[in-house]
């Protein structure tokens, strides 16, 4: 699975959850579970479309806490291996899917390839996440590497809120 993944630069995160690798799978490709937890911290997730399978899509929108900001985003599945593989690329978009720029900049990358794996650790669940821009130009790699710290936070906020959501569930 090559979709022209730049190599210069990638995001790498590793987070243990404390539930079963079989409910951490869940809660990335079932409905019920990802809309409660997935998204900025505040925000509310509505899903119009997820198909979790390989050569599948989602399709939604998140709202800020205050309703002023909507942003459309959508989800085409790479590839999908139940309990132990989630791969994804993920772009804003429309209302229909299409993909569009980030509505917080002109140069970052409509692209970006988020590829999870989940090992079983004794009960646990060790998540490590990888990605980065897919077909990016220069510009674009540069303006998502500028950011990379701002995505490790957004990235520990959002598992903060499976963490709680999988604690949640016991």
């Amino acid at each position: 699975m090559d979709n022209n993944l730049n190599q210069s630069f990638e995001i790498a995160f590793t987070r243990v959850f404390d539930a079963p690798r079989k409910l951490v799978f869940k809660a990335w490709t079932e409905l019920e579970h990802f809309a409660k937890w997935w998204g900025p911290k505040g925000f509310t997730l509505e899903v119009i479309k997820m198909d979790a399978r390989s050569g599948g899509e989602f399709l939604g929108f998140q709202t800020s806490p205050d309703g002023n900001h909507v942003m459309w985003g959508k989800f085409a599945y790479q590839e999908v291996v139940e309990p132990e593989k989630v791969a994804f690329i993920q772009s804003f978009s429309d209302e229909q899917g299409n993909t569009v720029r980030a509505p917080f900049s002109a140069s970052w990358p409509l692209e970006i390839m988020n590829i999870i794996m989940l090992e079983d650790d004794e009960g646990k669940t060790v998540l490590k996440l990888k990605g980065g821009p897919v077909n990016a130009s220069a510009e674009e790699q540069e303006t998502y590497n500028g950011m990379v710290p701002m995505l490790q936070q957004g990235l520990e906020g959002t598992f903060n809120q499976l963490a709680d959501y999988l604690v949640s569930l016991k």
